[in-house]
């Protein structure tokens, strides 16, 4: 006799071990057809898997998360089995689902999105064959006999434990996978190959390069239409198209993954940095500059030369080891210790737009969103036990007021205590029940995340929501145990005795580079007016007005406008036109009516004309939105 528990707490009891197959037919033919794997206990496998226990089961369906998952795996298997079929010689590594995708890395000749027909016709002969995929449990030896002409799985496998290996076969293909599966290939005919890029076998710029063909499947046609639509229209807003586009910043070869700045893109990063400013003085913060290379020796005390060498960039100088900041928390623990403190001074909030470098790999560069050089809007706050609570609200309420400045919403998460770790049982419980209570306190939903905090402490994680509902992680929220013993950071408290300082290390941005490629993004390159680069241009309806229109230029800018005249000897359409396709907000147009008035005829982005409006009215309109850093387009 099998007990089978479902999750709504009612039991089934069967006489003999059953599949889960079994279990969802005998519930009904529509669950069993929807059905594709199984979780017994906490553990996911085939739906084919025998129950021979008393257990708590879940059948995985269509509608789960984990379904979708379970299908791009599969999915990974299927195109593999079609480029082994098409590419004699192929040899295969690896291939995960990963967000809302999946991929397979593969030793083959390269290929381009103009193979991709061929492979996906080769998918749906697979699919149509409805080939199960069965599992094969095999020993160490035996896999490594059956795979020692695959020189990547041979790889693989040589690096796992001794014990048994799973592998999964469909039809005459056989790959190296734990699972699990779905049922049959049939499940996965809603599917579409994306792309295709360069990577190294293992992220070793000395292996191999691999091809890792992207794909995405769904299980109904209507998701994937959807996704592939979704796709289209995050395409469009590309922050690099948009970026060259309205000339905001460029690359160059001469500092790979090192943005350059032009001079609207650093209107829009003023603009950002001015704000931000303005919000940290308003919440108590001061702001402070460290060096951008420091001594080895600070490296090595804060602990990052052990273990964030290979992404740090060096320099010897008079024969001493220096190296370019990957991160600005060890400058900031000197400016700490440069004079004693008292329990007065506590809460500390010390802020810093700090320009980092870190090495990454050449092949995970990707414009603003992954770059060697950028800039974190990094914050320290230095406070007592009793402050952690006031102090993570009062972060919260900084980030929720400038996230929702651009329109953004954002999701929690709270990380606690992982596996290895620094610091006692009681700075722990006292730090994370310190983040949970400010979290209750503030309000909102959050996700927690058990085990996943940094080694050092607790984090909060702020997710931010953009225009598409794409998710990026931005703002963090960590208290740190380990740098205030490492640099022997103290405050002389009530009983005039030494206490350790908590510490918080918090960004908002994040990295601005990589704030600003989402707010690109975001706002599809049309800026609101407080952050545009070119707030207005002045069209003139020929040239003999342009004297005019370079006077009422200088009452705009004098008033505090990114203003331009655009004096070229072309049809007004087209500077109309052009005007548009740069999204400057407001496109003002002067012919001799409006000269001898005093008037302008505004249109706007949002399509909007208005004609008869005077110099004052239009600055009293304006610069109030300005002002109050409105998102509307609708201005007049």
């Amino acid at each position: 006799m099998v007990k089978i528990t479902f999750p709504d707490g009612n039991i089934k009891s069967f006489e003999n071990p059953v599949t889960g197959l079994e279990v969802a037919q005998s519930i009904s033919e529509g669950l069993a057809r929807n059905s594709i794997a199984l979780q017994i206990d906490d553990r996911l496998v085939d739906l084919s898997t025998l129950i021979d226990h008393d257990a708590r089961i879940r059948l995985i369906t269509s509608k789960d998360p984990e379904g979708l998952d379970i299908l791009r795996h599969s999915a990974a298997h299927v195109m593999a089995q079609a480029i082994m079929r098409l590419y004699k010689g192929a040899k295969l590594t690896i291939g995960p689902a990963v967000e809302n995708q999946f991929y397979y890395d593969i030793d083959m000749p390269p290929v381009s999105e103009d193979d991709f027909p061929a492979i996906e016709a080769e998918m749906k002969k697979i699919t149509r064959e409805k080939l199960p995929l069965r599992r094969k449990e095999v020993s160490k030896q035996q896999a490594l006999e059956f795979y020692k002409d695959e020189p990547y799985k041979l790889e693989m496998v040589s690096a796992l434990e001794d014990g048994t290996i799973s592998f999964y076969e469909q039809g005459e293909f056989t790959d190296l996978c734990r699972g699990p599966h779905v049922p049959h290939t049939g499940f996965v005919k809603n599917t579409k190959l994306l792309k295709v890029s360069g990577a190294y076998w293992r992220a070793d710029p000395s292996r191999p390069q691999l091809q890792r063909i992207y794909g995405t499947a769904f299980f109904t046609k209507k998701e994937l239409k959807d996704y592939l639509r979704f796709l289209e229209e995050a395409k469009k807003r590309n922050h690099r198209k948009i970026g060259q586009a309205l000339d905001l910043f460029s690359f160059h070869e001469e500092a790979p993954g090192m943005p350059f700045y032009h001079p609207k893109g650093m209107e829009i990063w003023n603009s950002l940095l001015a704000y931000w400013r303005l919000e940290h003085r308003e919440a108590g913060y001061v702001e402070t500059k460290t060096p951008m290379m420091l001594n080895r020796s600070l490296w090595e005390r804060s602990g990052h030369w052990e273990n964030y060498r290979e992404n740090m960039y060096t320099a010897t100088i008079d024969e001493v080891e220096y190296a370019i900041k990957p991160m600005n928390c060890p400058g900031a623990m000197l400016i700490y210790n440069h004079k004693p403190h008292s329990y007065r001074d506590l809460p500390l909030r010390v802020a810093e737009i700090g320009l980092v470098h870190r090495h990454e790999l050449s092949g995970v560069l990707s414009g603003l969103f992954r770059v060697r050089a950028f800039h974190q809007d990094d914050a320290h706050l230095y406070m007592t036990p009793q402050h952690i609570e006031a102090e993570i609200l009062g972060i919260l309420h900084l980030a929720q007021r400038m996230y929702s400045t651009f329109g953004l919403g954002f999701q929690l998460e709270l990380s606690t205590r992982p596996e290895k770790s620094i610091g006692s049982d009681q700075q722990w419980e006292t730090a994370t029940s310190g983040l949970a209570s400010a979290l209750d306190a503030y309000g909102q939903e959050y996700k927690l995340n058990e085990g996943d905090g940094a080694f050092y402490g607790p984090k909060i994680d702020l997710h931010i929501k953009d225009a598409l509902g794409r998710t990026w992680q931005c703002g963090t929220i960590q208290l740190d145990m380990a740098l205030p013993e490492r640099f022997n950071l103290y405050y002389i408290d009530r009983d005039n005795e030494r206490h350790r300082p908590i510490m918080i290390h918090r960004t908002v941005f994040g990295s601005i580079e990589r704030f600003l490629g989402i707010l690109i993004e975001h706002f599809a390159g049309k800026f609101p007016l407080w952050i545009a680069p070119v707030q207005a241009i002045i069209l003139p309806l020929n040239d003999d007005l342009v004297p005019y229109c370079n006077e009422v230029h200088a009452v705009l800018k004098n008033a505090g406008l990114r203003v331009e005249v655009d004096s070229r000897s072309e049809s007004l359409n087209k500077k109309v036109r052009e005007a548009q396709l740069q999204y400057i907000p407001l496109i003002l147009t002067i012919g001799d009516k409006e000269k001898q008035a005093g008037t302008l005829a505004v249109r706007t982005l949002d399509g909007t004309v208005k004609f008869g409006v005077t110099h004052e009215t239009f600055l009293d309109t304006v610069l109030p939105h300005i002002h109050n850093r409105g998102l509307s387009l609708e201005i007049f």
